[in-house]
């Protein structure tokens, strides 16, 4: 029973930093409004330009599908911290086609 849960818990995609097919991760989704914050983020995100676990396309409004991004001052959907390590997902800023690559 040990090994099941072990196998569950790696399995995870919260601990494997892999992004759900319906682009959520630890049930937050991942479009709309973000926010750059220095710390206590809901992701900690590192900028990539190739093999990117999510492609963000930056909005200026209506940013309601998988990879698109609006960001603000405040209100925001998410929080988003840049690391250069141990990020929680990898993104590459693109200006067309965001989402899942």
């Amino acid at each position: 029973m040990k090994y099941l849960a072990l196998l569950a818990l790696l399995s995870s995609s919260a601990f494997a930093g892999g992004i759900d097919s319906d682009c959520t991760l630890n049930g937050k989704k991942l479009y709309g409004k973000v926010q750059v914050v220095t710390s206590f983020a809901d992701f900690k995100v590192e900028e990539v330009h190739s093999f990117p676990d999510l492609k963000v396309e930056k909005k200026s409004s209506f940013a309601d599908d998988c990879g698109e991004w609006e960001f603000v001052d405040s209100f925001p959907d998410f929080t988003i911290e840049y690391v250069t390590s141990f990020p929680d997902f990898k993104v590459e800023f693109v200006s067309s086609f965001p989402g899942l690559p």
